[in-house]
Formats: structure tokens, C-alpha cells, sequence
């Protein structure tokens, strides 16, 4: 009986075909795969090294501009630098979800809120250096022997997403649930920062309905040499701020006492087209 001749060579070339081939298909049917349940979604979904595997963290400089005293809210120039944005967005992306708002104890949805979501891992090496940057910036508002620059988050919105008017402290201190640090003891938000990673958008402004500027609005050079401003005066009060990557917000929530400012209200205004992302940074103060 003759030995069985088997098709290697045919067997390879169908095998380097199909290798060829996934990129495409994998494009081709990202759309769908997006519309599938998070947890098929992600069986058909590659794994990406993150670029913050080899990321560095160097020092780095920005300038700030007080755009109200009472409350206090600043505007920081150049909070984020490329590089650093590149690697948080590798290190958020596979994360991101429907955001949520915690209410009544618990997290939930909620039609205030469309945007996405996604926490950031504390231990990844961008992550780190921008907590750090936060926690010198923060000086003694934040003690770091019983205080806390709490998890980080990216949110994302795309066209016609939102959040409206909404208070980033809480009315009451929370305390301290599962996996948190603390303790044992209550906490609040004292600060925010809002930092923009992505802005090739139209609309999506920051709206803070109940401040008003100190200074005249900023202005800054747009890529067709036109002169744009970063804030403006809204039609129905207070300041809106458009997204500029790398730039942020910060202000201070609480007034001395532990108490919520009224005044930091704000909203994410409805994206007109394309995409913003940004990191949110919650300070937390610890109450004994």
C-alpha cells in the first residue's frame, strides 16, 4: 500500500491567507462586534500592547490662568503632553463602558448621563506620573497622610452624547466601601480636575452656569491661524469652556468647613460631531 502523500504546501498557503486575511475581516466586521454583548465583543477583539509598556515619565511643564477666584476655578495650559495622552488612552481603552452615576448607594444608569466610561488602572506608569503631577498641584489641600487622588477615569462622548447639570461632591460624606482606602472613615470630593486627551470635535463645551470669569475669556491660536477663544460667556449664564487637548479644568468643590459649593455646578454639553475624551480626577478628603 502506498504511503499517503499529504498537502503541505497547499495546507501552508490556505494557512498564510487567512493570517493575511484577519486585519480586513477584522475591520470589516468591527461594527457588529461593537453591537454585541461586552463579553462576546471582547472574544472577538485583539489584544493591544499598551503604549505605556515603555512610557517614561519626564518632567513637564504647563501654565495656569485663575478664570474665577470665588469659586475657584483655573484653567491649566498644557496639564497633558502627547505622550502622555497616547499612553493613557492604550491604557483606558479596552475599558470603556456606558457611564453611570453613583446615587442611593449604589451605581447606576441613569438619561442625565450618555457618555462612556472607563477607570484607569492606578498601577500603569502614565496613570502614576499624571496622579503625581495632580498631587503637586493640589499643594496642602490634599494631606497624603490620610487623604487620597482617587481612582482616575477616562469619558468619552460622542455626537449628541451629554451630562447634564451635575455636582461632582456629594451632599453627605460617603464612606469608605470595599477595596477603598480610608478605612473606616467618611470622604468627600475637595477638587476636580478635567483634562481633555481628545478634542476633534464640534460642541461638547464644559458649562459652569453659575461662575463668572475674573479675567476676560482666554484666547488661543486654532490650526487655521484664527483666533478661538477657550471660554466664552454663555447665553444662559456662567462660562463654557471648548475642549482643547492637553488643556484642563480645576476647581475646588468644598469650602472649608466640608461643605459643597452650589456654584460648581456644571454640565457636559451635547457633542455636535465627532469625538471628545477626557480624564476626570476626583481628590478625596478624609473626615475621621
Amino acid at each position: 500500500m502506498a504511503p499517503t502523500t499529504r498537502p503541505v504546501g497547499n495546507i501552508a498557503l490556505i494557512v498564510t491567507i487567512i493570517a493575511a486575511s484577519a486585519p480586513v475581516l477584522y475591520r470589516l466586521a468591527s461594527p457588529y462586534i461593537a453591537s454585541l454583548s461586552p463579553s462576546i465583543a471582547q472574544t472577538f477583539t485583539p489584544r493591544v500592547e499598551h503604549a505605556s509598556s515603555s512610557f517614561s515619565c519626564v518632567p513637564h511643564t504647563y501654565t495656569t490662568e485663575i478664570v474665577s477666584l470665588d469659586p475657584l476655578l483655573i484653567y491649566i495650559d498644557s496639564f497633558l503632553s502627547p505622550t502622555e495622552i497616547t499612553a493613557l488612552l492604550a491604557a483606558g481603552e479596552p475599558a470603556f463602558a456606558p457611564s453611570r452615576v453613583y446615587k442611593s448607594g449604589r451605581n447606576q444608569d441613569t438619561a442625565d448621563r450618555t457618555s462612556s466610561s472607563a477607570g484607569l488602572p492606578r498601577e500603569d506608569p502614565a496613570v502614576q506620573c499624571v496622579l503625581e503631577r495632580a498631587e503637586t498641584f493640589l499643594g496642602t489641600l490634599l494631606d497624603p497622610a490620610r487623604d487620597d487622588i482617587g481612582p482616575p477615569q477616562l469619558v468619552r462622548y460622542a455626537a449628541g452624547q451629554r451630562f447634564n447639570r451635575h455636582r461632582d461632591w456629594y451632599e453627605r460624606p460617603q464612606p469608605a466601601r470595599n477595596g477603598m482606602l480610608g478605612r473606616g472613615r467618611t470622604w468627600n470630593r475637595v477638587a476636580s480636575f478635567f483634562a481633555v486627551l481628545q478634542d476633534r470635535c464640534a460642541g461638547g463645551e464644559t458649562w459652569f452656569p453659575l461662575v463668572n470669569a475674573t479675567a476676560a475669556p482666554a484666547k488661543a491660536d486654532a490650526p487655521d491661524g484664527a483666533r478661538r477663544r477657550l471660554w466664552r460667556t454663555h447665553e444662559d449664564g456662567g462660562l463654557a469652556f471648548r475642549p482643547v487637548a492637553g488643556n484642563a479644568l480645576f476647581w475646588v468643590n468644598l469650602f472649608a468647613n466640608g461643605t459643597g459649593d452650589e456654584r460648581t455646578v456644571h454640565a457636559g454639553l451635547p457633542l455636535e460631531d465627532g469625538l471628545k475624551t477626557a480624564m476626570n480626577i476626583w481628590p478625596r478628603k478624609f473626615y475621621a
